[in-house]
């Protein structure tokens, strides 16, 4: 494993405190130009160049992302690894590839990644796309390195932001997708808060969408039956019309 660049990080809202990226990757050229680079942009960074080496770095340090070389040689690609981080914590995950074909890319998201780059890419797109899916991880590590277990409770759920699951009342898991979690817990962190549509999507999915995108609707009246939020009038994630929607503290 190649250590993190030194040089102490910018200090800016999105990276405070600074949130940990682990490349893998095994061309050392590359994870040494990309430790440096978003070592600059204010990130904590690492590197490990096979599948033994980033479990090594996982078992040390809570990292936020992971961006996973899907060509590693050996027995582990980065389609393996990615299968084991996500049978093991919920954590982003970004795949690079030299691959260009549609179906690896389809194959990387349904594993469950966050994102999929094609080799070679510009420095400054794979940044925005990392910014991107830490933008829509609220339960990122970094925001939890000090021990604290954050939780959010309501109607006999218990959120917990840092595991990322919703609980119910006798601790069983209500099966969540990714984008209903964090659309879910955008809205308990911020309650009594009106967050539009585009709000909603830039801090979920940032993507582009076309003025009449209607996910953020489906979205919300998937979550309202799976926490029994049902009825002509939902109390606990509110339409305010013509706005958006609220996540309301009180019944």
């Amino acid at each position: 494993m190649m250590p993190s660049p030194t040089g102490a990080p910018v200090q800016t809202p999105e990276t405070e405190p600074p949130q940990r990226i682990l490349f893998v990757e095994d061309d050392r050229k590359l994870s040494a130009f990309l430790c440096r680079y978003f070592a600059e942009q204010g990130y904590l960074v690492e590197a490990a160049h096979d599948g033994a080496a980033m479990r090594r770095a996982l078992s040390d340090r809570g990292f936020d992302l992971v961006v996973l070389d899907v060509g590693l040689p050996g027995r582990e690609d980065g389609y393996a690894l990615a299968r084991e981080l996500k049978k093991q914590r919920d954590i982003g995950i970004l795949f690079l590839s030299a691959r260009q074909e549609a179906l690896d890319r389809i194959v990387g998201l349904e594993i469950g990644a966050d994102d999929f780059l094609v080799k070679p890419f510009e420095p400054r797109e794979l940044l925005a796309r990392i910014r991107a899916i830490l933008r829509r991880l609220p339960a990122a590590a970094s925001q939890s390195r000090d021990g604290t277990v954050r939780r959010i409770g309501f109607d006999g759920w218990l959120l917990d932001l840092d595991a990322r699951v919703l609980r119910d009342v006798q601790g069983r898991v209500q099966n969540l997708t990714t984008q209903e979690f964090n659309l879910l817990s955008v809205l308990a962190q911020r309650p009594g808060r009106v967050l539009s549509r585009d709000q909603l999507l830039d801090l979920t999915v940032s993507r582009n969408w076309a003025p009449y995108d209607r996910s953020v609707d489906v979205m919300i009246g998937k979550i309202r039956r799976k926490i029994g939020d049902v009825g002509p009038e939902p109390r606990r994630i509110r339409t305010i019309r013509g706005a958006g929607y609220m996540f309301s503290p009180e019944p």
